[in-house]
């Protein structure tokens, strides 16, 4: 009897609008249940619309990736294009093979070289550009920010045309100049002392721009408050960019000596369209050794084997990188 009375009363409160006891999208109940369905759509909206990317990463970035990480533990070479699944296993004896490379030692060492005299050069010219951009210059400001940046966006083999007419020994810009006074010009890229020092400047130049476009946006983050309190602390210019402008720009230094590095580890274009390499593998860095072995000469699997060095190295930089500079930012 008590359920009938209930039941009807439940049917009186909805026939007079007010929500049944038990209705789960009333006052009381439970409105998850509303949003189940709607989430479900956009699960599965999301998921198709992301459908080509992942088709496009999986097919050109995952499964290369993938790929090439088997490939360097097999001898795979041209004889195995066609058939990749002739390819012998071989296990770790393209990594040992890598340390008694006299090749592969010199071009590792070639890219530390690269790394350790550019990536200051180009964090610290780049910090001095931008602040004399922000504050020092006020006029054609924006004409040199397209001017250092100018060299970021242009073709590489545009670049080395002008950098080769530049360092000619016989005709080149500073052969000329050293002709006006009496001197002769050395050769910068066919002497080993001097090809990668003249690299490492091309690189610096080149990407200054990226740098300093970072820094700029960085300094704009600094606030006004914290200088001017600086400057009425009786900071003193040098005290001030020291004191408060570098530790707040800790991040940003972070960013850009993190991807500089990484590109600067990665370096290859650069001695590709310059040198080749040469003069007697004086320029050879690792990304174009590997480029040699795996496209030059067909030793896929060794060449592999370089790639993953190459990414172990870059990592554990990065991560170290991270750890210790990170520390200074927080």
């Amino acid at each position: 009897m008590s359920a009938t009375t209930g039941s009807a009363a439940d049917a009186a409160k909805v026939a007079a609008g007010s929500p049944a006891v038990d209705d789960p999208t009333g006052p009381g109940g439970d409105r998850r249940s509303r949003g189940r369905p709607r989430l479900g759509v956009q699960n599965r909206a999301g998921w198709l619309f992301s459908t080509p990317f992942l088709a496009l990463f999986t097919v050109f970035m995952a499964f290369p990736i993938v790929a090439t990480l088997l490939m360097s533990f097999t001898d795979f070479g041209l004889r195995n294009v066609t058939n990749p699944l002739d390819a012998e296993f071989i296990g770790l004896e393209n990594y040992t093979k890598l340390f008694g490379d006299e090749r592969f030692l010199k071009s590792l060492f070639n890219t530390a070289y690269f790394v350790v005299a550019g990536v200051p050069l180009t964090i610290g010219l780049g910090l001095v550009t931008a602040v004399l951009l922000n504050n020092g210059i006020d006029r054609a400001r924006t004409f040199f920010r397209v001017g250092f940046y100018a060299p970021v966006v242009t073709s590489i083999v545009a670049i080395a045309v002008v950098w080769r007419f530049v360092l000619d020994p016989s005709d080149g810009l500073i052969a000329g100049l050293a002709s006006e006074v009496g001197l002769t010009s050395p050769d910068f890229l066919g002497s080993e002392a001097l090809a990668m020092p003249s690299m490492i400047v091309m690189a610096v130049w080149r990407n200054l721009g990226t740098v300093m476009v970072l820094f700029i946006a960085g300094l704009q983050a600094v606030p006004t408050e914290t200088r001017e309190a600086a400057r009425l602390d009786g900071a003193g210019p040098w005290q001030e960019f020291r004191l408060v402008t570098v530790p707040l720009l800790r991040p940003t230094i972070l960013y850009a000596t993190v991807i500089t590095t990484i590109g600067y580890l990665n370096v290859f274009e650069e001695p590709f369209v310059m040198t080749q390499g040469g003069p007697s593998d004086s320029t050879l860095t690792v990304s174009l050794n590997m480029y040699r072995e795996g496209f030059n000469f067909f030793h896929m699997g060794y060449a592999s084997a370089m790639a993953y060095v190459l990414f172990v190295v870059v990592m554990a930089i990065t991560v170290l990188q991270l750890r210790l500079l990170k520390d200074n930012t927080e």
